[in-house]
């Protein structure tokens, strides 16, 4: 009997679980190289990561934009620096980060309600601009998410999550500045909207 109570439990918290994912979803798991490599403009101006309209004034989404904005200069390091002290070819590239989608669960809701305040995701797109031009080079998205099982660790998932997608967004940029090569969103089939994978399909 006492199994059996066990074994109910376990699976009624499954459930909870499940019905908590994020309605976070990425569009691909795969960008395609930019149009040219960043390192055929002779100024590069990489603008800090911004929050869409939607999310802005939350104190969530704030503060989780600061840990991103940390993390993603930090993996920059000095490297923009180095770019911009070549000789100006004429050519500028603009590039904005903008967070598209987010979900993020708080120490304090994990602390009371664990893997019931469900999971947390991020979405960020990024706008590479031809300043002379107008010309869109590049476009790529990232994704990142913490499982709502991941709630029992008190907000350490969600908090790396933070960690994990400014890293990702860094990386892609330093890979494409001598080389048009693309890279990674981070995300994985299971996330992919079903509308996007119907529009990847019918291509």
């Amino acid at each position: 009997m006492k199994s059996t109570l066990i074994l109910a439990g376990a699976l009624t918290l499954a459930l909870a679980v499940t019905g908590c994912a994020s309605n976070v979803k990425a569009s691909r798991t795969e960008n395609p190289p930019p149009v040219e490599a960043y390192s055929n403009f002779g100024r590069i101006e990489i603008k800090p990561i911004v929050l869409a309209q939607k999310f802005r004034g939350q104190s969530a989404n704030e503060k989780s934009l600061e840990k991103i904005n940390a993390n993603f200069f930090k993996r920059l390091g000095d490297n923009p620096k180095k770019w911009n002290s070549g000789p100006d070819n004429g050519r500028k590239l603009v590039i904005e980060p903008v967070v598209t989608d987010i979900r993020f669960i708080g120490v304090g809701a994990r602390i009371f309600t664990g893997p019931f305040s469900g999971s947390s995701g991020v979405v960020i797109q990024v706008k590479a601009t031809d300043v002379q031009t107008g010309r869109q080079i590049d476009h790529p998205e990232f994704y990142q998410h913490s499982s709502a099982g991941a709630g029992f660790a008190l907000g350490v998932a969600d908090n790396m999550m933070l960690t994990r997608v400014g890293e990702l967004v860094g990386d892609y940029l330093l890979r494409n500045y001598d080389a048009a090569v693309g890279g990674m969103t981070g995300a994985t089939d299971d996330v992919v909207s079903g509308n996007s994978k119907a529009a990847a399909q019918s291509n």
